[in-house]
């Protein structure tokens, strides 16, 4: 499988090669950096190019790095059913910069690139309809960002009782459980459940 995705990498940064920033081989699959402003011709080109054939988008998340400058990874999961093939493509950018949408590429990317939105404040440019999906009408923040607040927030649903939606603030339903992550045989201070009818 790495002699098909070393070839692969090779043709598309042979016919690519100012777009991409760097192709590697991880978890057997193939991953490209790109630049953000690169993205639709490169997402373009995956899919049209007769060698490629990424005809299918699976997923488009992000991931958080508050310590960089341009702290947010947005990453596109693509697949290849003619080659049995996944490719990864990478770009990065910031809270204030948006990145080019790919909904004129692969129109399933809208729900993906709205869920980025909400959960990061990825800012997609040329979207159709970029509003939050997941989270609530009001709600202030994004959850997935690694500075968002775990407590202070109110949660909302739907009273049956009094038959409106209503704000209560967030409980934890069960208590902070210290795991020692030792092995169940060794090593705990206390008795397991069970462990009493050994003796």
């Amino acid at each position: 499988m790495s002699d098909v995705l070393t070839s692969l990498a090779a043709h598309i940064s042979g016919k690519l090669d100012a777009m991409i920033a760097s192709a590697d081989i991880a978890y057997g699959e193939l991953t490209l950096h790109a630049g953000a402003e690169n993205i639709v011709p490169l997402l373009t080109f995956l899919r049209d190019d007769a060698e490629c054939r990424f005809v299918s988008i699976i997923d488009i998340c992000g991931a958080d790095y508050p310590s960089r400058s341009r702290r947010f990874d947005v990453v596109y999961h693509l697949l290849s059913p003619t080659k049995n093939t996944r490719i990864r493509v990478k770009i990065t950018t910031d809270e204030e910069t948006p990145v080019p949408s790919v909904t004129g590429v692969f129109p399933g990317a809208d729900w993906f690139e709205r869920e980025a939105y909400d959960l990061y404040g990825i800012l997609f440019s040329g979207h159709p309809d970029l509003r939050r999906l997941l989270t609530d009408y009001g709600f202030d923040g994004h959850p997935l960002r690694k500075d968002f607040p775990l407590t202070g927030f109110v949660e909302v649903r739907y009273d049956d009782e009094v038959k409106r939606v209503v704000y209560e603030p967030v409980e934890l339903k069960q208590e902070f459980r210290n795991f020692d992550f030792l092995s169940p045989w060794e090593g705990t201070d206390y008795v397991l459940p069970g462990d009493e009818k050994a003796k």
